[in-house]
């Protein structure tokens, strides 16, 4: 199973003084060198953390594969054309929100969805769809025309009881299996932890897992190398 890193929290700490550092290209490769199969990041609209500059940098330094987090906007289709990173995910974006709040409705936006789905292939472009583990999602997403389906483990992060655990955890088994089963690239993520990544880091049928607070948080008292290589040990 491959650990794509999410390093989104490196340029939070640098935007908070409006400065230079932390730079969150220098991040990257220290993930990449402490055995990261990829690169995530999030290009919001408010551009909050992450900056056109960092994508671009990113697209020309990192060694292995860059994936960028959008909304399916005019704005970021532009974007995305430009810069040209290996995988695009489609996320839902609320002006407000302190993360990603949920999966794509992708059943209500299907239009939209595969119309900006069909303009990222045409630039080579693989395209993931961030949803939720839902069976009728997840064929949505196929008829969409994307590559890929990460799906929404936050349900199943933030779970308070074994038996709201064990029912998060057969949801996203159960999509996991569907996307697998329609042919698509599967992948996971959302509020997963060196706690609870277990279970999810079991399911054979996950190609990759998008991990970045964690890490991150974990970074500030052992080293961001040693954090990624902690997170990466686990999912062996």
């Amino acid at each position: 199973m491959k650990l794509g890193v999410n390093i989104d929290h490196a340029a939070t700490l640098r935007q908070a003084r409006k400065g230079t550092e932390p730079d969150p290209v220098h991040a990257a490769v220290l993930c990449e060198l402490a055995g990261a199969d990829g690169i995530t990041v999030h290009l919001r609209g408010d551009r909050r953390h992450i900056q056109d500059r960092d994508v671009e940098l990113l697209k020309r330094t990192i060694a292995t594969r860059l994936n960028v987090e959008m909304a399916a906007t005019t704005e970021m289709m532009e974007r995305a054309a430009a810069i040209q990173p290996w995988q695009v995910t489609l996320v839902p974006e609320r002006p407000n929100e302190v993360t990603t709040e949920g999966g794509l409705d992708v059943v209500l936006n299907q239009a939209q969805l595969t119309q900006a789905s069909a303009r990222l292939a045409s630039h080579g472009i693989r395209v993931s769809l961030f949803v939720d583990p839902n069976l009728n999602t997840v064929r949505a997403a196929h008829k969409a025309g994307v590559q890929a389906v990460e799906i929404n483990t936050n349900a199943y992060a933030v779970a308070r009881t074994e038996a709201e655990r064990a029912a998060a955890l057969k949801a996203i088994d159960e999509a996991v299996r569907m996307g697998s089963k329609l042919g698509l690239g599967v992948l996971a993520g959302h509020a997963l932890t060196y706690r609870n990544v277990g279970p999810i880091a079991a399911m054979e049928l996950v190609e990759e897992l998008n991990i970045g607070h964690a890490i991150v948080a974990r970074a500030l008292f052992v080293g961001l190398q040693q954090a990624v290589a902690e997170m990466k040990a686990l999912l062996k």
